[in-house]
């Protein structure tokens, strides 16, 4: 059986998405409110050229429901913005601030700065999977995010950061909604259970080894942009068949986690195309090496406008949600882009 994709191209937002939509010249992307006009045929790798959103041939149209639908809610989340996620690392060796949120105080009040800076996730997290960075066992792990967790799960919906089965379970004890894993379920087999029948929300993130050290060593792709997405659709195709529903998974196409600089930009160009597997979608770009590559900023912290100038990028390609660690910053650019895409002042209190 042949792999089949439809790319949406030429998206529009704001009123033109409105008109081109009522006029039945282009098509919601996952749901709206931006709409794309033509879509890209692409079978078994190969790219069989363009044709109107609204003329998609015969055999195709099967693909089209979870390219145009609206994803369900995720983890009861608003739909209608893009999300912030504000990054907790409570880890002394993260490539930006390790240590800076070591003591869980330190850790604590950091949450609560980024929640009345506008974040409506918390992402906790006690092992660094940067290049190069050492594992930590889940004990370990679980020990550092434990009482993170327990107090910011009082004042805001909590995901817990980790590749362990044990430390998803722990942080969903003390009140964590959501399993961020960059492993997508891969690194430890009894994930899946616990993620199954606590019935947690969960983003899958492609990484193409199971080891973060080693994952610089395998860049090769021939079209990274759709074997990321493949990867992606097959992972959440084998979570359903496990009995995790495709509306609690949120997908996430690992920008820096084996990947070239080069190759994270053509993700970010075709980032639409993940929208063809019906689930919402995560970037986290914050601060990254390749943002530094772009901009000639060598220090992770100093990367703050290359940052938000993916953000944008990324909730204009269709990102639901936006992994980063500047969260007053971002909350302001995706205000602003929203109020300048749609040419209104309505609605723009919050992010």
């Amino acid at each position: 059986m042949s792999e089949r994709w439809l790319e949406p191209l030429g998206l529009l937002h704001g009123p033109a998405a409105n008109h081109a939509l009522r006029d039945g010249l282009a098509l919601p992307l996952a749901g709206g409110p931006a709409a794309f006009t033509l879509v890209r045929l692409i079978e078994d790798g190969r790219d069989l050229g363009l044709c109107p959103a609204q003329a998609v041939p015969e055999g195709w149209d099967d693909l089209l429901p979870l390219l145009t639908r609206r994803p369900l809610p995720f983890a009861g989340l608003p739909q209608d913005r893009p999300l912030v996620m504000g990054i907790v690392n409570t880890t002394p060796d993260s490539f930006s601030n390790g240590g800076l949120h070591l003591d869980p105080s330190d850790a604590i009040a950091a949450g609560h700065a980024m929640l009345e800076a506008g974040a409506d996730i918390l992402d906790i997290g006690g092992e660094s999977t940067r290049p190069g960075a050492a594992p930590v066992t889940p004990e370990e792990e679980i020990a550092r995010i434990r009482p993170v967790v327990r107090e910011l799960a009082k004042a805001a919906v909590v995901s817990i950061d980790t590749r362990h089965a044990a430390t998803m379970l722990a942080a969903l004890d003390e009140g964590a909604e959501i399993v961020n894993d960059v492993s997508a379920l891969r690194q430890d087999a009894r994930s899946v259970r616990v993620v199954q029948e606590a019935r947690a929300p969960v983003i899958l993130m492609h990484m193409p080894v199971l080891d973060p050290r080693r994952m610089q060593d395998h860049t090769g792709y021939d079209d990274v942009v759709l074997e990321v997405a493949r990867f992606l659709r097959q992972r959440v195709e084998t979570a359903e068949a496990l009995g995790i529903q495709r509306g609690r998974i949120a997908i996430d196409p690992g920008l820096g986690f084996g990947k070239t600089a080069a190759q994270n930009l053509q993700i970010m160009n075709r980032l639409p195309l993940l929208a063809s597997i019906g689930c919402r979608i995560l970037v986290g770009a914050s601060r990254k090496r390749f943002v530094g590559e772009v901009t000639g900023v060598e220090t992770p912290v100093e990367r703050l406008c290359g940052s938000v100038a993916v953000a944008q990028a990324a909730a204009a390609g269709g990102a639901a949600i936006i992994r980063v660690h500047d969260v007053a910053e971002t909350v302001q650019v995706l205000q602003m882009w929203r109020a300048c895409a749609e040419g209104s002042l309505a609605d723009h209190g919050e992010a």
